[in-house]
């Protein structure tokens, strides 16, 4: 090893000290630990060691996703070790991608460093490192936690059978045991997976852990439960990614030699968002928890103020090194650029991790666990009770779900940038496309977080409507607006701006779902009715229904599904993005037809039901207005059987119209084919017409 790799290992792994050093004096210097408890206090080793591996817990589950992030989407990968770098002057070397050739790597200097091609395996590797000490810290803080809500020593005699009915009885315990085990799979996982798909999958399941943590803290006892959580979900998420993906990146840079300007340009893409998602989910926090001006004035807004400067002091750094830093990365100082960014990056990320950890130690000044509303309505879904609806108040009543809400306005973005990148470059994009889809995600927002939202956890017609909208009204404005059809348009391939770089990006990755056996099997237009019209079934008479109004998880998990199977469902039978292989159109109109016989049967059976779907929910929620709870989901039942039906209707149309077009497009194919090369069928046909007319003729003699 010359004396450049030294330096930059040295560098890297000076860098990830400094930074969980700072992490972790600024987590026990604000936590209060030095107090001792006046009633139960555990002692000196739990009031100290709980901050100290809570934040180290943080950073080796952001290291975690991180690392996996980097093996994703982000370091480049190649089947063979690649050629010289393309001069500038390649065809490879677009204005868009200036960072892809690079002369030098950062760190060495001598401008002859290439890529060995063992980043993306060591990323791998370093996953499984940081997830293995994420498992034992975890364990560590499930005792510390315990030892600190119960008041108790760990080294007392009845700690361990406590300890038992703690991570089997209590929701908390229960939720740090689920993240341990979480964490202990995906460090076997990390380990044996060498392809992106791998990569994803481990990568979804720390995901799962992130969330599980969400659930916990200041965010589960809060006053708006699912405002917080929700925000805290994402804000963990984004931090997780920006924090754990730099670190790692700082450890794997002497493995990137001149790839290290692609993945540096890749990753501060991934970092924008995440400022984005960590801005956004910390405003709501902050509403949530102050709950005014006057609560700044207190230990917890000091705290909050310390936060948002540091955070304010890494955006600015973030900004300055995308726009400066990474076109300069190629040169001779590219080395000392590098690192001095990691440097101030990670210091400071490792200070707001500790005023996190800090902030989570901290009462809030709007207390957790007060619930002035006693109501049953509140008492059951965690909401006061909404106002009777109207027709206004359908459009005005609000209960924001910061991950749909950021979901929606993130796809509008993203489409307008597409769109814009399209016309820079001379082409068009049919801007009804484009209404359609900003028509499609505003109300994808509205009916998460609007009227059919609120009124949906206390009334079951509302939710009827809810469903509706997400299965059948969205996904028809989404199809028609084509999205996979933009984005292969827009977004270059990657082996076009690195030579040999097989790793996978967005397109990548949409091809690969649209091209996966699990991707063409759900896109069969058979396969995707029947989920479409099937799904409602089994998720009505199951306890899916339940698990979807008690558990924000659940919540999700029909959004998303329902509103994946609407879409698979259009793009089958009148959608533009690639995938399914379309039926013929008569084909189409029965399969359409077939399911809306299938959706007023549903209705018709909920309309004529006795018995009430989720009894403890919709019979218990206490409403002084509306009909009765059965009367509320017959009307549902009506609403599945004849509103249900207009969008299908629609639907109808927009076959129908297509079907007319092609005639159209087919006959004028026809026209011009006849004109440049003659019609060989019609002189055939009258040829044929005039054999048949020289037989019937009569003969000489007066026979035929």
């Amino acid at each position: 090893m010359d004396e450049s790799e030294t330096l930059v290992r040295r560098g890297a792994l000076g860098v990830l000290a400094a930074a969980g050093t700072v992490a972790v004096l600024v987590g026990v210097a604000f936590s209060g630990v030095a107090t001792a408890v006046a009633i139960g206090d555990p002692g000196p080793l739990v009031r100290w060691g709980l901050p100290v591996v809570e934040t180290l817990t943080e950073l080796a589950a952001s290291l975690t996703v991180g690392a996996l992030l980097l093996a994703v989407c982000v370091l480049p990968r190649r089947t063979a070790p690649p050629a010289a770098a393309p001069a500038a002057s390649s065809p490879a070397a677009t204005p868009s991608a200036p960072a892809t050739t690079p002369t030098a790597a950062p760190g060495t200097g001598s401008g002859r460093a290439a890529a060995d091609g063992s980043a993306y395996p060591r990323s791998l590797v370093l996953a499984g490192v940081a997830a293995g000490a994420w498992t034992v810290l975890s364990v560590v803080h499930l005792v510390l936690a315990y030892a600190s809500v119960a008041g108790a020593s760990p080294t007392a005699p009845s700690f361990g059978d406590e300890l038992v009915l703690f991570v089997t009885q209590i929701d908390l315990g229960r939720t740090l045991l689920s993240v341990t085990t979480v964490a202990a799979v995906v460090t076997a996982l990390a380990l044996v997976v060498a392809t992106p798909t791998g990569a994803a999958w481990t990568a979804a399941l720390a995901l799962v852990a992130l969330w599980q943590l969400g659930q916990t803290g200041h965010a589960a006892g809060a006053a708006s439960h699912d405002l917080a959580t929700s925000a805290m979900v994402l804000h963990l998420v984004s931090a997780a990614v920006w924090i754990g993906a730099l670190a790692a990146l700082a450890v794997l840079v002497r493995r990137l030699g001149t790839d290290v300007v692609p993945a540096v340009a890749r990753f501060s893409v991934v970092a924008g968002w995440c400022v984005a998602g960590v801005a956004i989910s910390g405003v709501v926090n902050s509403v949530v928890r102050l709950g005014g001006w006057d609560g700044l004035q207190t230990r917890y807004g000091v705290l909050l103020v310390v936060k948002i400067l540091l955070f304010g002091a890494l955006a600015l750094l973030g900004l300055a090194h995308r726009r400066a830093t990474v076109p300069q990365l190629a040169g001779p100082r590219g080395g000392r650029l590098f690192w001095r960014v990691v440097l101030v990056e990670l210091v400071v990320m490792g200070a707001v991790s500790g005023v996190a950890v800090a902030l989570g130690s901290s009462p809030p000044p709007v207390p957790e666990t007060a619930a002035a509303d006693t109501s049953p309505a509140y008492v059951l879904t965690g909401h006061p009770l909404p106002p009777e609806p109207t027709a206004l108040r359908w459009l005005t009543e609000w209960r924001w779900d910061v991950l749909m809400a950021c979901a929606a306005a993130a796809g509008v973005v993203v489409y307008l940038r597409w769109v814009r990148r399209l016309r820079r470059r001379g082409d068009t994009w049919s801007w009804l496309r484009t209404a359609s889809w900003v028509v499609g995600m505003l109300l994808f927002a509205w009916t998460t977080s609007g009227g059919p939202s609120v009124y949906g956890h206390v009334l079951f017609s509302a939710h009827m409507i809810q469903h509706m909208v997400l299965v059948m009204v969205v996904p028809l404005f989404v199809a028609l607006s084509a999205p996979v059809t933009l984005l292969l348009r827009a977004v270059p391939p990657r082996a076009t701006t690195l030579r040999g770089d097989v790793s996978r990006g967005p397109r990548e990755w949409v091809l690969t779902l649209v091209h996966s056996r699990v991707g063409r099997f759900f896109a069969n237009p058979l396969v995707a009715a029947l989920n479409f019209a099937g799904s409602m079934v089994v998720f009505y008479y199951s306890g899916l229904f339940e698990w979807s109004l008690r558990s924000p998880v659940g919540h999700l998990a029909m959004v998303v599904h329902f509103t994946l199977a609407g879409y698979l469902f259009v793009n089958a039978l009148a959608g533009i993005d690639p995938g399914p292989t379309r039926p013929a159109y008569p084909m189409r109109l029965l399969l359409l037809f077939a399911t809306m016989a299938f959706h007023a049967f549903f209705g018709v059976a909920l309309v004529g039901g006795e018995g009430l779907l989720v009894a403890d929910w919709f019979g218990l929620t206490g409403r002084p207005w509306g009909p009765s709870a059965i009367r509320d989901q017959q009307l549902g039942g009506s609403i599945a059987w004849g509103i249900g039906e207009i969008p299908t209707l629609a639907l109808a149309i927009v076959v129908a119209v297509q079907w007319t077009r092609d005639d159209e497009r087919t006959a004028r194919r026809r026209d011009r084919r006849v004109d440049r090369d003659g019609d060989d069928e019609m002189d055939e046909y009258n040829a044929m017409l005039a054999d048949l007319a020289g037989r019937d003729a009569p003969r000489p003699g007066g026979t035929t």
